[in-house]
């Protein structure tokens, strides 16, 4: 498990070679090169900037990522060139806007403008429109968390904060039928009305994990600072979770699954103000993911009927897994039995981590469409899957 062993030339030389052409390709190297920014991409992006920062030492990694956090801010932060509105989402004029970017929240960066409150939703065209994702949120707050511990810089956590007050306001409603909170799917880019209603099945887990580890951020990375508090956030996301499955045959919800898992696992220390979904039901419930999934998926098949970066999520899942178990062995986490027993089940899945960067890793796999179509975020996962120390890192 690279995670906490020697990781390989081999592997630092492609993440250090996939990164480098990311940022020049993205405009966030080369001058010359107008930003091309992509709140998911870029969120793993900086988590893998920092982790090669501190596997090699090398201070031009941290540049990058703190550089990547500005333009994404600068970027995501704003209304879009072609829309009519200008300035900052949320609002706030020129000097406010530079002191709490995300303040309004972060657009996805997609390619067409959001719809129209006048226009008809169209299923298939929504996934190219822009407008802000809950779950695209929670991972940029991930970023600045662990770039708030890397550079002990507690603006990037203070952000992180802000976003979260702003995302747990516009995106959770209460029911009419006895005051029950659910989340939207997606809203607008001024957060001001939902654009897909639904709620994201796994948003309210990601919603718990992420505003635990900003509080615990907060309260142990940065107790100078005097940030707000996320304890009523946390108790309305551990309240939507109760009584959840978050069974999911999909490669990248799986890994976000054991991903949380992992987080809830390093976060048991932290005095929570309400109790979240229990680790023992997490594991069980990815175990019969992955169960129905290596009935189904074909991972053998031809790289034009396969999605990397969904792949990718589940390795980086994977990896999560065998961190855990290595924090259980060590002791770092204390479990119940049927706890240990679900993640010696999950062990037997490891192997797929490898047969899927194996098989992306390979050129000719890289020539397909499906590889093309989406390079950048392919390219970020694979780098993130074999370098994860710290994406996965509390």
């Amino acid at each position: 498990m690279r995670l906490n062993s020697i990781v390989s030339q081999r592997d630092l030389a492609d993440v250090r070679a996939i990164m480098i052409d990311f940022a020049d390709r993205t405009g966030l190297l080369t001058a010359g090169n107008a930003p091309q920014r992509y709140l998911w991409t870029d969120a793993f992006a900086v988590c893998a900037f920092l982790s090669l920062f501190k596997v090699t030492g090398d201070e031009e990694f941290l540049r990058l990522a703190t550089s990547l956090i500005d333009q994404v801010h600068e970027t995501l932060g704003r209304h879009r060139q072609d829309d009519s509105q200008t300035g900052w989402i949320s609002g706030l004029d020129e000097e406010q806007g530079r002191r709490h970017p995300t303040a309004g929240g972060l657009r996805i960066g997609k390619r067409l403008n959001e719809r129209a409150e006048d226009q008809p939703f169209d299923e298939r065209q929504e996934w190219d429109r822009d407008g802000q994702y809950f779950h695209y949120l929670t991972k940029w707050m991930h970023a600045l968390e662990r770039a708030a511990v890397v550079t002990s810089n507690a603006s990037y956590c203070r952000w992180a904060i802000e976003l979260a007050e702003a995302a747990h306001a516009a995106f959770t409603y209460e029911t009419t039928d006895g005051g029950v909170k659910r989340m939207y799917w997606k809203m607008s880019i001024d957060l001001s009305r939902p654009l897909v209603p639904s709620m994201g099945h796994h948003d309210p887990l990601d919603a718990f994990v992420t505003y635990s580890e900003l509080e615990h951020c907060r309260a142990v990375h940065c107790a100078d600072a005097a940030l707000p508090e996320l304890q009523t956030q946390i108790r309305d996301a551990a309240a939507m979770c109760a009584g959840q499955s978050w069974v999911s045959e999909d490669p990248l919800g799986l890994g976000g699954l054991l991903i949380d898992a992992y987080r809830i696992s390093q976060l048991q220390t932290v005095d929570a103000t309400a109790p979240g979904p229990e680790l023992e039901q997490l594991l069980a419930d990815a175990r019969a993911g992955l169960s129905t999934f290596v009935n189904h998926y074909l991972l053998h098949a031809p790289a034009d009927y396969r999605l990397a970066f969904r792949e990718f999520g589940l390795s980086v899942g994977l990896r999560a897994v065998k961190a855990l178990h290595e924090r259980i062995d060590g002791k770092h986490v204390s479990s119940s039995e049927t706890t240990a027993d679900e993640l010696e089940k999950l062990m037997w899945f490891l192997p797929m981590a490898e047969q899927i960067e194996t098989f992306w890793r390979q050129p000719d796999n890289q020539t397909a469409s499906t590889w093309r179509d989406h390079r950048d975020i392919n390219s970020v996962m694979l780098a993130t899957s074999l370098l994860p120390q710290q994406f996965l890192l509390v």
